[in-house]
């Protein structure tokens, strides 16, 4: 077996499969490009699943790829196992209809055993095959020779999620010897399908053949009209195996991240450490990418998940003893280690820095949050038992590892039910796991539209009208001859924009000889085809027919200059915030366009206004706006702007916009940049974890909207009684500043009020066991007043247990006061209140002479208040 780096064996599997015959599909990005059903690209295959349901044509029907993914499902055992990782590279090569097993299983073995790729001894190389599948069997054995006594056959060999393409499979393990078998147990842990360390999986081969329905039998899957091959093999584990490290970390791919940490940490990588320095040079990794991809840290989505992902590994740094921040200190390492593959990592290295750092600080605060919560369920901990609702939020809200609350509780005499806790944790993983096979599963394939390959033209950049042939009718998926109503068609010449790249689709008619329809969608089908959609008004549509095809032209205008406008708002929002914008995906219709984009934090309202005034400046200055078809590098070279996660043909379009703009894009854009008219920003938003949006509007639309705000700054003027907008928003903020003041002359006269009404109050006190106790609903009084007047009251009685209640249709608010001597004989306002809150559906406490709670349920007040009137005679 050679002796390679992990960089070497990731180039080697990619040369191979080149030569071979493949395309190498340059990886995509973590974030899915327009596959709102994935929150990460989480396998090889999950960039590809438009190929393999058909819906569209890759340039090469053979792909090879090494895809970053990330799955963090199983995160719990990432630095426990010898394989599991948040972040790896998935190594596959694809057929979509090309090859099938008797290739992909002899490509599989070679890569394997050749002398000039990895040169893996074949004895040590062991095969599972599905039990029925005796074609790989018979391939296996006649093609690759593998002895039979290294097969084995099981059920379990088959993959499919949920409807849609698969198939059985097939899995080539590989024999660590001994060492790993430490009961001696051989061959049966691979037979018997025992959990062991020893024969590890290195690939598994998918057969895609069949279209796969979880309500049929298996035997009743219908066969695909277009097989596919699938596979993919672990980068980290095949490296493990090729330097034979004891686990994946123990390999070039993470070593320099572990001795880099080390020297940070007060503890070295050995022994009960091991596992600390593993998980955080596996989150590390998964942290650089995913910001470096577009990602954040946020409270939802995928942010959630990377701020879980580091707090994980902040955690295992105390373990080190590293108490300060220390993981953006190892963004450089993580950038050198991927350089080779990943160079663009570097140009994120200031950033991922800032942000790390930023994020680490923060968790240091939620700490002292939990252990607060901790310390607060400790005290209230009944049957000397911490419940594992408990430890489970502390776990997943605020990143306490169950390890350590169990050793916080039991040095307060405290239990922990581990199987209650173990419940909420697999609660939480059926509910992603029932998420994710919904969501994973591929379309079914269009026989019909696959197989329709007659090129169609589109002309729809330069012509608004054209005359075309029928050339295809489809009615619910089947060619048909001719239809009524609804249905798609597909001509020989067509000026109809199919929608893509964000742009919608044209509406129009399609006219003729006793036929009139309208087209009210257009989509592009794997074949480079523009299927129009039509609803048939009069006559029928036959195939061969010639019409005459029209586009709406006012709605293409506007849409045209709200595309146009898009290029623009990137350029500008480049300008303003930083070259790290990067366009996260574009809604351009004819009312309105969107433009999403990755940034870390919401735009200010002069950022936003400084965004609007470069775009507006950019459409007065008349740019002229080209378009020309160009070399894929040419137009790299050029400066041209691609989508990072798109893939580009050998050609591509470029839209150049004088020299403030230049884009690859197939979109369709106005001739001048002053034909836009008027730019003006309606909206800016989140729209997840790492990424905001921008709502815009162009030409008349947007005078609309700037006429409707100018009304109603005069409908204010008119108010406020002034002679037109002059000096509007002096005046308004002058009578805001007034009000202000009246108010707080206001409260304070009724903060007055209810302190001369509180002397009256305390007359209202009853006997409660050994406390005078004083419960009074108040009204009009906000917190600090009656905070006040509780410490007023319980000064003049040092015996008095005082509670107020100010409640409302919206909340509830209670303040409880203890004095000095009923302090001293056992009263807590903070349990008080606490427990007043709890009825009422709220929350609170504080120190046991003064606290503040709040409640949601205002009809529970006189509940609350009749158990407070029954709690207080029993605290002496």
């Amino acid at each position: 077996m050679k002796q390679l780096t992990g960089n070497e064996v990731r180039q080697k599997f990619l040369d191979y499969f080149s030569e071979q015959g493949h395309m190498i599909e340059p990886g995509a990005s973590l974030i899915p490009n327009n596959d709102p059903t994935l929150l990460w690209i989480n396998a090889g295959v999950a960039a590809l699943k438009k190929y393999f349901d058909g819906s569209e044509k890759p340039r090469c029907n053979r792909i090879a790829n090494a895809q970053k993914s990330i799955r963090t499902n199983d995160i719990e055992n990432v630095g426990r196992t010898a394989r599991h990782h948040t972040f790896f590279e998935m190594l596959g090569n694809f057929s979509i209809g090309d090859y099938f097993k008797e290739e992909a299983i002899p490509f599989a073995w070679n890569f394997l055993t050749g002398e000039q790729w990895m040169g893996i001894d074949k004895d040590r190389l062991y095969v599972s095959v599905y039990t029925d599948d005796e074609d790989a069997y018979r391939i296996w054995t006649e093609v690759c020779h593998v002895d039979p006594s290294h097969i084995l056959k099981t059920d379990d060999n088959f993959w499919e999620i949920g409807k849609g393409p698969g198939g059985p499979d097939s899995e080539i393990f590989f024999d660590r010897g001994e060492k790993y078998d430490p009961e001696g147990l051989g061959e049966r842990l691979f037979f018997e399908e025992l959990e062991n360390d020893r024969y590890i999986e290195v690939w598994n081969v998918v057969f895609s053949q069949f279209d796969c329905d979880p309500a049929l039998d298996r035997k009743d899957y219908k066969e695909l009209p277009q097989k596919n091959i699938d596979t993919g093999m672990g980068l980290e584990r095949l490296v493990a195996l090729i330097q034979d490290g004891e686990t994946n970390f123990d390999t070039d791919l993470f070593l320099p991240i572990i001795h880099a940490t080390e020297e940070i940490a007060n503890d070295p990588y050995q022994g009960e450490y091991k596992m600390a320095y593993r998980v955080i040079a596996d989150h590390i990794r998964t942290i650089v990418f995913a910001l470096s991809d577009g990602a954040n840290f946020s409270n939802s989505g995928r942010g959630y998940v990377l701020r879980r992902v580091l707090r994980r590994a902040a955690r295992y740094g105390l373990k080190l003893g590293i108490d300060e921040p220390f993981l953006y200190k190892l963004v450089p390492v993580v950038n050198e280690v991927m350089k080779d593959y990943y160079p663009y990592l570097s140009e994120h290295t200031a950033m991922n820095e800032k942000l790390i750092k930023n994020e680490e600080e923060t968790f240091k605060k939620t700490l002292k949050n939990g252990q607060a919560l901790l310390d607060e369920e400790i005290a209230n901990a009944k049957d000397g038992t911490l419940s594992g609702e408990v430890v489970f939020k502390l776990y997943d809200t605020y990143g306490f590892p169950f390890e350590l609350t169990q050793e916080i509780a039991e040095e307060h005499g405290l239990k922990i039910v581990r199987e209650q806790f173990d419940e909420q944790m697999q609660a939480q993983k059926d509910r992603a796991r029932a998420a994710r096979n919904a969501k994973d599963s591929f379309a079914s394939q269009n026989e019909a539209l696959m197989n329709f390959t007659t090129p169609s033209e589109f002309v729809g950049y330069d012509e608004l009208t054209c005359e075309g042939k029928v050339i295809a009718l489809f009615k619910e998926g089947e060619m048909v001859d001719a239809i009524e109503g609804e249905g798609d068609v597909i001509f020989d010449r067509t000026c109809f924009y199919a929608e893509s790249g964000g742009q919608v689709a044209d509406a129009g008619t399609v006219s003729g000889d006793g036929v009139l329809a309208e087209v009210v969608d257009v989509q592009k089908t794997r074949n480079a085809q523009n299927l129009v959609k039509v609803h048939v008004k009069e006559g029928v549509l036959r195939l061969g027919d010639l019409v005459h095809q029209s586009v709406d032209a006012a709605k293409r205008a506007r849409t045209t200059a709200n595309h146009s406008c898009t290029h623009l708002l990137q350029s500008a929002l480049k300008k303003v915030l930083g070259d790290h914008i990067q366009q996260a995906g574009s809604f351009v219709g004819p009312d309105y366009l969107r433009f999403d984009f990755h940034h870390f934090e919401k735009l200010t309202p002069d950022q936003l206004a400084e965004v609007e005034r470069i775009v507006n400046e950019y459409i007065a200055g008349a740019y002229p706006v080209t378009k020309e078809i160009m070399d894929i590098e040419e137009a790299r070279q050029s400066g041209a702007t691609a989508l990072f996660n798109e893939k580009y043909g050998s050609k591509v379009r470029v839209v150049t916009m004088g020299d403030v703009s230049k884009e690859f894009c197939a979109g369709c854009h106005v001739d001048n940049t002053a034909n836009i008219g008027v730019c003006k920003i309606v909206g800016e938003e989140s729209i997840g974890s790492d990424s905001r949006r921008i709502t815009a509007k162009t030409g008349y639309a947007a005078y609309e909207d700037f006429a409707h705000e100018h009304g109603q700054l005069d409908t204010i003027a008119a108010a406020m009684k002034q002679k037109g907008i002059k000096d509007i928003e002096e005046k308004v903020a002058q009578q805001l500043q007034n009000a202000k003041a009246l108010q707080k002359e206001l409260d304070q006269l009724n903060n007055k009020i209810f302190a001369l009404r509180a002397n009256e109050w305390i007359q209202e006190k009853v006997k409660a066991g050994a406390f005078d106790l004083l419960i009074k609903k108040v009204q009009g009084m906000d917190g600090k007043a009656m905070k006040d007047i509780v410490a007023n009251l319980k000064a003049k009685d040092s015996g008095l247990l005082v509670l107020l209640i100010a409640a409302d249709d919206k909340k509830v608010v209670f303040v409880a006061g203890a004095g000095k001597d009923a302090v001293a004989k056992g009263a807590n306002a903070g349990q008080i209140v606490k427990m007043a809150a709890n009825v009422c559906g709220g929350n609170g406490g504080g120190k046991p002479d003064l606290a503040q709670a709040g409640g949601k349920d205002a009809s529970k007040v006189d509940e609350a208040i009749e158990l407070v009137r029954s709690y207080v005679p029993s605290i002496a």
